[in-house]
């Protein structure tokens, strides 16, 4: 059922507007944000979805001159003879109460966040199926959302997968390696990622000042022995570290570090950032986490008293990564032994819930990498 409003009325000399719900709730509505949010023609396209009333044009000292209701609609006139009118379920849902509000930023945004360490159960779903069913894309995006990495079987052993997944769900993101690329060991290598010897832990890209949000890794061929991936959820890493040392969790969370790429490959770049490792939001909860040592710059632009206090925060925090309890161990595996399924495996990791990369270079050789 659609929400029914039983009373309507204007409040504070006309500055905010009151709704009485049916169901005994009320909420409340300020009139320079009803009049910046008018619907009609002349304010919005609704063809775009899009405000057309500039903030030029806005009296953020507005007051509501008539107010009209029905069960499904208000009706409001302003001090200019300009008329308004809003719907009462798009109302109910833009409700300032602090629950209304934390309901919809839930919809809106799927903050939910599942920790895990060793014991961790791998999210896995088939390759074709997220391609054909909007269900399984949807389980795959929220599973990504909600634990930060899922496997895809079943693709097939070619170059160009890639891109048809990334058409799924959106555009691919060009870099300087760019649209996607071969890991594979290289003569003169532009990265580290492009030797044969072990990667540690890390985020890709922290020296781009945007760095990607997700990752796409597709094993095409798989190293005979070895070979194993090695990964860890980055939030729980920093909730462990915050409990164990509060002192580092707050220099790694508010010292600025220096992040740096120079080489030729899809071009010539070279590229220079600045990014907290640990990352928060305005309410002190991890967003992102910002780390390769490969790529940390020489140059660290703290005062020289700062800098042995960070190593220890930093080698702290790495070590908490290199415990078994965090790290969860798999093999990508193109022959998974299914004469039913193409032998290939997808990973997808989020780096919006920040998972970090494997520490075994072996299994990265043979895999196509894709950012969005």
């Amino acid at each position: 059922m659609g929400c029914v409003i039983q009373k309507a009325e204007v409040l504070d000399g006309a500055h905010l507007m009151r709704i009485i719900w049916q169901d005994g709730t009320d909420s409340i509505y300020p009139a320079v944000w009803l009049r910046d949010n008018c619907q009609c023609p002349d304010c919005y396209l609704d063809s775009a979805k899009a405000r057309k009333l500039l903030i030029e044009a806005l009296d953020v000292y507005v007051g509501i001159k008539d107010l009209m209701f029905d069960r499904k609609k208000v009706h409001i006139m302003w001090p200019n003879d300009h008329c308004s009118e809003y719907g009462a379920d798009w109302l109910k849902k833009r409700c300032f109460s602090q629950q209304a509000r934390e309901k919809l930023q839930k919809e809106l945004f799927l903050p939910e966040c599942q920790y895990w360490g060793s014991e961790f159960q791998l999210p896995t779903l088939d390759f074709e199926d997220v391609l054909k069913d909007d269900e399984h894309a949807y389980r795959w995006l929220s599973s990504l959302k909600k634990v930060g990495i899922v496997r895809l079987t079943g693709a097939a052993d070619k170059r160009g997968e890639v891109l048809k997944l990334g058409k799924r769900i959106g555009f691919l993101y060009l870099t300087f390696y760019g649209h996607t690329w071969q890991v594979q060991d290289k003569i003169d290598a532009n990265n580290v990622a492009y030797t044969t010897g072990k990667l540690s832990f890390h985020t890709d890209y922290p020296a781009l000042h945007h760095p990607p949000g997700v990752q796409l890794l597709h094993c095409i061929k798989q190293t005979v022995t070895g070979g194993e991936s090695e990964i860890v959820d980055g939030f729980n890493v920093c909730q462990k570290l915050k409990e164990k040392n509060p002192r580092a969790f707050q220099i790694l969370s508010s010292t600025f570090v220096d992040f740096t790429d120079i080489g030729v490959d899809y071009c010539d770049f070279s590229v220079q950032s600045k990014h907290k490792i640990i990352e928060l939001d305005d309410k002190d909860q991890v967003v992102r986490i910002n780390f390769n040592n490969a790529t940390r710059d020489t140059i660290f632009d703290v005062p020289v008293e700062r800098v042995q206090p960070f190593y220890a925060a930093l080698k702290e925090f790495v070590d908490l990564m290199n415990c078994k309890d965090f790290k969860f161990t798999f093999k990508m595996n193109p022959e998974d032994g299914n004469p039913n399924q193409h032998p290939t495996d997808w990973l997808f990791p989020s780096l919006l819930k920040n998972y970090f990369c494997p520490g075994k270079k072996k299994q990265r050789i043979g895999c196509c990498c894709n950012n969005f």
